[in-house]
């Protein structure tokens, strides 16, 4: 990306969610979309499942993620997204409540991997929120459809107690 302010080529900065000069530097921060995302639009090397289109560099909250500019669909690390979950719940301020069903013929959808080709699984997503999910366990990816991962994070969730474990 060039800088705005004279032209130079601008580096992601430390906090992943903007853009230094290194010539004069200003930083630039991109707008977020509706669901937070922040698209950095470098273009990766991984193709949309959805919509055989590039998936370009992306963050939401701190994580790095790969975003789709057509269909909105992110490709998650599995490592990052509890993290980022938890930091969207703590971040919402929305009331939480029950979510409608999730779309059954979802499941009968075939969708490959950007990664690695192979066709991901696709399931109920076993925590809150009434949503089908994508992953590839292998390459450690989740593929939320755009507005997936709101519904999960507004949805209600069980907190445990010591009380409940017996301690």
């Amino acid at each position: 990306m060039n800088c705005p302010n004279c032209g130079a080529l601008m580096n992601l900065g430390e906090n992943g969610e903007s853009f230094q000069c290194e010539y004069c530097r200003s930083v630039y921060v991109p707008e977020p979309n509706v669901e937070g995302v922040r698209v950095l639009g470098e273009a990766a090397n991984e193709l949309c499942p959805v919509c055989s289109v590039p998936l370009v560099q992306a963050t939401l909250a701190g994580h790095r993620l790969l975003h789709c500019k057509q269909c909105e669909g992110m490709l998650v690390p599995m490592d990052d997204f509890v993290a980022l979950l938890a930091e969207l719940r703590a971040r919402n301020t929305g009331a939480r409540g029950v979510q409608p069903p999730a779309d059954r013929s979802q499941l009968n959808r075939r969708l490959h991997c950007p990664r690695c080709h192979q066709p991901m699984d696709t399931h109920f997503y076993e925590g809150p929120g009434n949503i089908i999910i994508d992953d590839c366990s292998p390459c450690r990816v989740n593929w939320l459809d755009s507005g997936e991962l709101m519904r999960v994070v507004q949805a209600p969730d069980h907190v445990y107690s010591e009380d409940t474990y017996g301690r």
